[in-house]
Parts: structure tokens; C-alpha cells; sequence
């Protein structure tokens, strides 16, 4: 990351949301999403995508993990603005308690370039270890600028999957590539 990324990366201030906390910052998730949807970002949508049905997202699908304590819902505010967010989902199986999934790192078009995507990753593995979650597992477009952001964070490629999804714009079916790290060494 260059000085100048460095610098713009701090005027983001980095926050985890709670129940209590969820509501003041909803607008601007629906915000964040609805304009990565529209800018062709493959997080599960298609367009037509509104703020109502980004909303619906938040408070449906999103802060009932907040909520049981399952999820960490990071937002990256520059001044009062949703500017990013990620999430880390520790609902994994029982068998599986080191391992937590990385969710929807989004960043606002606006906003991007600036070292916001990689200062969320980074407060996504504090949240992990805090957690005592060693291994990380995420899947991203297959060559999507995401896919260079979590190579360069230290992910390894599980291998790839083509005609995953949907694109965005219904237009083309699109690969994706599964990616994990570990972030400590576990016995066995």
C-alpha cells in the first residue's frame, strides 16, 4: 500500500456494529450495496436492485447474525459515511469451530482505490482471532479485482468453480474462486 493509500486508509474510521448500533448505520449498507450491485459487483444480486431490497438484506439476512452474536458486521465510515463493510460469520458447524467465513466486502465506488477493501480484511482477522478462529474460508469472482486484494492478504486459491453465477446484469454465467488462510497453525 502506497503512503498516500496509508493516509486515505486511516481517514476511514473502522467500527463493528452491534443490535444496538445496526439501525444508525442501515441507510448507508443499503447505500454501499445497492451501488456496488449497480456498478457490477457480484455479491449475489441482480439488477433491478433497489435500496428496498437492499435494506430487506440488512434486516433480514444480515443482523439476525449480529444479532445471536454469529456475525461481525465491520463498516469503514469516512466521516459519518457508510463508506465499506465486510462481514465475519462464525456459524459454522460444530465440527468445525476455527473456521469462519469472510462475507461481502463491499466497497463504495467512491470510495474505492483509497486501502479501505484492506483495512477491512485486516480488522476481519483481528475479529476472527479475537474469536480464537484460525482458518478463514471466502469466495470471490474469478478474476475480479477482489480475487488480487485477498492474494496479496496472504490467501490461497482452493481452485475454481466456472458458470458459478449470474452476472449482475443477467447477461453471462461467471466463475468463482474458493480462497482460504490460515491465520495460525492448528494442532494434527
Amino acid at each position: 500500500m502506497t503512503l498516500a493509500e496509508q493516509t486515505q486508509a486511516h481517514a476511514a474510521r473502522l467500527v463493528r456494529l452491534t443490535a444496538d448500533t445496526f439501525e444508525d448505520h442501515v441507510v448507508g449498507l443499503a447505500e454501499v450495496l445497492t451501488a456496488c450491485v449497480l456498478d457490477g459487483a457480484s455479491v449475489s444480486f441482480v439488477d433491478p436492485f433497489s435500496p428496498t431490497d437492499a435494506l430487506r438484506f440488512w434486516r433480514g439476512k444480515v443482523l439476525p447474525g449480529v444479532v445471536a452474536g454469529d456475525v461481525d458486521l465491520i463498516v469503514a465510515l469516512v466521516g459519518d459515511e457508510v463508506a465499506g463493510t465486510v462481514q465475519l460469520a462464525a456459524d459454522t458447524p460444530a465440527n468445525q469451530p476455527q473456521r469462519a467465513d469472510v462475507r461481502k466486502l463491499l466497497v463504495h465506488p467512491k470510495h474505492r482505490r483509497k486501502g479501505i477493501a484492506r483495512s477491512l480484511m485486516l480488522e476481519a482477522e483481528a475479529c476472527a482471532a479475537a474469536r480464537s478462529r484460525s482458518l478463514l474460508t471466502l469466495d470471490t469472482r474469478t478474476g475480479d479485482a477482489g480475487e488480487q486484494l485477498y492474494l496479496d492478504l496472504g490467501y490461497q486459491v482452493i481452485g475454481h468453480i466456472p458458470a458459478y453465477a449470474l452476472d449482475p446484469r443477467k447477461q453471462r454465467f461467471e466463475g468463482c474462486t474458493l480462497m482460504y488462510k490460515q491465520l495460525a497453525q492448528l494442532p494434527g
